[in-house]
């Protein structure tokens, strides 16, 4: 059996922190601030003083690895340095507990590289706002501090020992894993050789292949049989939404094969879903299951890792038994699980998690993306910002007199930019400086004041501060690839925002990082508009795999004589709804209908309804409920009979399963690009100087995503049949039929 390194902190987390898991918000040192106040405190020591010593000493098959941030040969004295804000007293037990666990250990390493009997040992806090120290100091002996090592290490190892067993294991059964099913489907091989030569070759990959073809299990088995030759540690699954970390949790289910293969599959869930107290605060005075969450935590994890597989249902049941936080639990175990399934923020979001235990423990990770036409539009909402002025004053009018001046300093450089921007919607060409000012003074004053009083804020108050945070934490990165605007919303309301338009910027470090990423979807092309406004590497390999369909079962149709422009919509409607009635009469069966909004699905439903009322139909409405739409579902029955109004790029114009006769056909009355309005034709403009492509960026290859994606719905297996209706004069244009699927035989009717 091979060694075990371990870092410091990592072995200290897991052996040192006890008591309530404390959750508070309270203002903590940005990375910034805090390698500035170590900066300070160094500058204040003797000219001998060592600043980051690196350190490293061995217990059995246990390496480990850290820096101590100061060593004073002068005093003998190690120092262990941590900056905070506000209240000294505010530092939660389990965090001292930790950092004396540290310096202990680091005591313990120093002792044996330099052969000293005894050594002194402080505990610095350093704060921010006041550049004031308290320094906790001990002296301990080497034979002490060896004891101490010695338990932290004894205590870890069995653990560290189980681990490198596990890994072991794992990796000798990917080895000889096999396929779980007797072959794989058309175009699943295709798609699975090119995952498994992206992860072998340390490359990204992006592959569009078709939906039917078990995408899923054609991503994950390949990537899991290269781990053990590249020595990947995790498989990290992203989705977009819950059905598809469902399909995730199935496909790792058929591969550990009953068992065989020890693979540890963890679920992520939102906390707000997995929360078992909504009303409580997150902290051992206020949450049962945070009281003494740390002393329970051994055994939960432990419990943990017996769990066939650890989804949200799992980890609430384990959380309960042994009264810990479910959340928390999930958090704990993404340490020690083979595969991750979650959102795509664990990963590509500025405080995602994953990637910042990945970056911090060294993690190898392949990354598969599913869906990832979604990635675009959900980078930029990660990456941009907004201010509302109303919330400006939501905050003002609960602030307390203290924080009065600064608030109203941000309502005058808002004023004074607004003279600037007078249209009712205007970009500027940078954020004003007197407004980042304005917030910078603001949001510090309320840092203090929360420092001063931990009791919390009122809610208005906070939601700006937060927001506030956002908005400065993306200003230091203003660039080309966002804009800044105002827009009037009424006499009163204005509204600041930074909107990110291009998120390759602040993707590539997690491209950069990971061992291998593959993006996958059914609608991937063309492929350089995912590599541009994602920052895909240079050597990011393409794949379109082959279709397992072929155009016998798919008719597509377009009706070349209406245009579903907006200024045509009202003419559009009649010939709409006699097209639906006699394809509907020539095969009677399921439907589903597409408009680009929900007052023109109303209109045509309305029309349909007037014109031919024999045709039963059902219709989405706006904010449906998960209830809601089963039931709408529901509708598509074996052997049922009528269409379902939908809008283009909604719950149901991806990731639903109606196989077989439960849908025979699509009506898609749109292209669905995005609307015309002041935003999308600034984001046009600046795609435009930046890739020579605006118009295509910004609405074509956005909207004909969204049309291939709807009429996949129809065809999901190699048996189904169906009709596909495209209904505008514009699909018959040459530079639309390129972006359609290359195994669609599209006709022209008039």
């Amino acid at each position: 059996m091979t060694g075990y390194t371990v870092a410091v902190r990592a072995l200290c987390e897991f052996t040192a922190k006890q008591g309530d898991l404390d959750l508070r918000f309270t203002p903590s040192p940005t990375a910034l601030e805090g390698i500035a106040g170590h900066a300070v405190v160094a500058s204040r020591r003797g000219e001998h003083y060592r600043p980051e010593v690196t350190l490293e000493g061995d217990y059995g098959l246990l390496h480990v690895r850290g820096r101590a941030d100061g060593y004073d040969p002068d005093q003998n004295l190690i120092e262990e340095v941590k900056t905070y804000r506000g209240q000294f007293t505010s530092i939660p037990d389990n965090h001292r507990h930790l950092h004396w666990a540290q310096l202990r250990v680091y005591g313990h390493l120093m002792c044996e590289q330099l052969d000293m009997d005894q050594v002194d040992l402080a505990l610095v806090y350093f704060d921010i706002g006041s550049q004031q120290e308290t320094s906790l100091r001990e002296t301990r002996s080497r034979a002490e501090l060896k004891a101490i090592f010695d338990d932290h290490c004894s205590r870890f190892i069995a653990w560290a020992e189980q681990e490198m067993r596990h890994r072991d294991a794992r990796n000798a059964a990917l080895v000889d894993m096999r396929f779980p099913h007797a072959d794989f489907r058309p175009g699943q091989r295709q798609l699975a050789e090119a995952v498994f030569r992206a992860n072998a070759a340390k490359r990204c990959l992006l592959a569009q292949a078709p939906t039917g073809i078990g995408k899923t299990l054609g991503t994950m088995f390949p990537a899991w049989k290269a781990a053990p030759k590249e020595n990947i540690d995790k498989l990290v699954f992203l989705a977009a939404k819950t059905p598809g970390r469902r399909l995730a949790l199935d496909a790792a289910t058929t591969l550990k094969a009953g068992g065989s293969i020890p693979l540890r599959v963890l679920e992520l869930t939102a906390r707000d879903k997995a929360c078992e107290h909504p009303d409580k605060a997150c902290h051992g005075e206020s949450c049962p299951l945070a009281r003494g969450f740390y002393d329970r935590l051994p055994a939960a994890r432990a419990a943990a890792l017996g769990a066939p597989l650890l989804d949200r249902e799992a980890l609430r049941e384990i959380g309960l038994a042994h009264e810990v936080c479910p959340y928390y639990l999930g958090s704990e175990m993404a340490r020690w699980s083979d595969m991750i399934v979650g959102d795509y923020n664990y990963w590509f979001d500025g405080g995602a998690m994953l990637y910042a235990l990945a970056l911090e423990r060294g993690w190898r990770v392949s990354v598969l993306a599913d869906e990832a036409h979604n990635l675009v539009s959900r980078a930029r909402g990660m990456y941009s910002a907004s201010l509302a002025r109303g919330g400006l004053r939501a905050a003002r009018s609960v602030a307390p007199p203290g924080l009065q001046k600064p608030l109203e300093k941000i309502g005058r450089a808002w004023t004074e930019a607004g003279k600037a921007a007078p249209l009712k919607y205007q970009v500027l060409e940078a954020i004003p400086q007197k407004l980042l000012d304005s917030l910078q003074n603001a949001t510090s004053a309320i840092t203090e004041h929360m420092a001063a009083f931990p009791e919390g804020l009122d809610p208005a108050l906070q939601e700006f501060y937060f927001d506030a945070l956002q908005f400065q934490r993306l200003a230091e990165s203003f660039g080309e690839h966002s804009m800044f605007d105002l827009t009037r919303l009424d006499e009163r309301d204005t509204e600041l925002a930074i909107r990110n338009l291009v998120p390759a910027p602040f993707l590539k470090p997690r491209f950069a990082l990971a061992h291998s990423t593959t993006l996958f979807s059914a609608t991937l092309s063309p492929w350089h508009y995912f590599a541009d406004l994602l920052g895909m590497p240079e050597d990011t390999a393409w794949i379109d795999v082959d279709s397992p369909f072929v155009a016998s079962q798919l008719k597509v149709e377009v009706a070349r004589g209406i245009s579903t422009r907006y200024q045509h919509r009202k003419s559009s409607l009649a010939p709409i709804a006699d097209l639906m009635a006699r394809q509907y009469a020539n095969l009677p069966g399921n439907y589903l209908a597409f408009f680009s909004s929900f007052d023109y699905l109303e209109q045509a439903a309305d029309m349909l309804a007037q014109r031919h009322p024999e045709i039963p139909t059902w219709r989405q409405s706006r904010r449906m409920s998960e209830m809601e739409r089963t039931a709408f579902l529901d509708r598509f029955t074996l052997d049922g009979r009528g269409i379902g109004f939908a809008v283009l790029g909604g719950a149901f114009g991806e990731g639903i399963d109606l196989p077989g006769a439960r849908l025979i056909g699509a009506f898609v009355a749109t292209l669905g690009l995005p609307q015309v309005n002041p935003v999308n034709e600034q984001l046009r403009e600046r795609l435009q100087a930046m890739f020579g492509a605006g118009y295509d960026y910004a609405y074509l290859y956005p909207g004909l995503q969204k049309v291939v994606q709807a009429a996949g719905r129809v065809i999901r297996t190699e048996s189904d049949r169906g009709t596909v209706w495209l209904i505008d004069d514009r699909f018959a244009r040459p530079e639309v039929l390129d972006l359609l699927p290359r195994w669609w035989h599209v006709g022209a009717r008039s």
